[in-house]
């Protein structure tokens, strides 16, 4: 029997420098446009043919324990996927990530919650507010919990480049994970704090976020990475780059009704798998998140 092997597309630089020469003669992209997008080119083709594989080939499937929400999916959030958790202030963003993680956790998993904005201790004080013992699954090893600075990332990624000459294949196990620490599940809050460091540094920015989505797809962690929108977005990234990246999209909603706010959520997309196409009503209790999916929510959508 002869075996089949799936033909990997071949890429051709040569035809990729004379399509962006094209460009630029006609005044369609810039100098600096034309200079990116030659240094992107390599990493987009592997992401993208890495991508199409994972699509076609998934088969096992990540459950949130957040009460009602998985029930938006047939089976649940492809294993090993990115998904960006897009909302306002207030929606429910980092509460759904720890309810999330604590699940994990209480089922074994290793989880680790990167975050470039609270302190560990508070992040630990807000989840006993819930009634979830984060000490109890740190001191068994299976949850972490890491404040990082968004400007010493920033730093680190540009000292990398320098060395490194502008090479995209850059090495971020040391910027991203713990010593000895392989988790199974991973929160990052948020992308939003990371590109507001890289200022000015758009080129450099998003190089990191283009190694970053590579670093997590060859990890194997299920994750979710965070970014800040407004109440009721129409953009879930701050570059447009990170949703192209991401395997899916969720998104939470905080509207107004009169004097009163009401959350909901949705899945706006995730590869692979099916999803009800509807924005919900979902409720932020003192135990956490709870979503009603069979609670359609039509109204105070067009109010900022």
């Amino acid at each position: 029997m002869v075996k089949k092997t799936l033909r990997k597309p071949k890429f051709d630089m040569s035809k990729v420098k004379a399509e962006i020469q094209k460009a630029l003669a006609s005044g369609k992209i810039s100098g600096k446009e034309a200079q990116v997008a030659e240094q992107k080119a390599p990493i987009m083709h592997i992401l993208d043919n890495s991508r199409d594989r994972r699509t076609a080939l998934v088969k096992n499937f990540v459950n949130t324990g957040v009460p009602g929400f998985d029930n938006l999916f047939e089976e649940g959030v492809p294993k090993g996927y990115s998904v960006i958790i897009a909302g306002g202030a207030g929606s429910g963003k980092t509460i759904f990530c720890l309810q999330t993680l604590m699940y994990h956790v209480k089922n074994g998993k290793k989880c680790f919650y990167m975050s470039f904005e609270e302190s560990e201790e508070r992040l630990i004080a807000h989840m006993k507010e819930f009634g979830w013992d984060a000490g109890e699954y740190i001191k068994k090893g299976l949850l972490q919990i890491k404040r990082y600075s968004p400007f010493e990332v920033t730093r680190a990624i540009e000292a990398m480049l320098e060395k490194e000459k502008g090479d995209l294949l850059i090495d971020l196990h040391p910027v991203i994970l713990p010593k000895s620490f392989t988790p199974d599940i991973i929160a990052l809050d948020s992308l939003t704090a990371i590109a507001s460091a890289f200022v000015g540094k758009e080129d450099s920015y998003r190089i990191y976020i283009e190694q970053l989505f590579r670093f997590f797809e060859n990890l194997g962690s299920t994750n979710f990475l965070i970014t800040e929108t407004k109440q009721i977005p129409d953009i879930f990234s701050s570059t447009g780059v990170e949703e192209f990246l991401a395997d899916g999209v969720i998104v939470f909603y905080n509207f107004k009704h009169g004097d009163v706010r009401e959350n909901a959520v949705e899945v706006l997309k995730m590869r692979g798998t099916k999803h009800q196409k509807k924005i919900v009503a979902m409720q932020i209790t003192d135990r956490g998140i709870v979503v009603y999916p069979d609670q359609e929510v039509f109204g105070g959508m067009g109010q900022n």
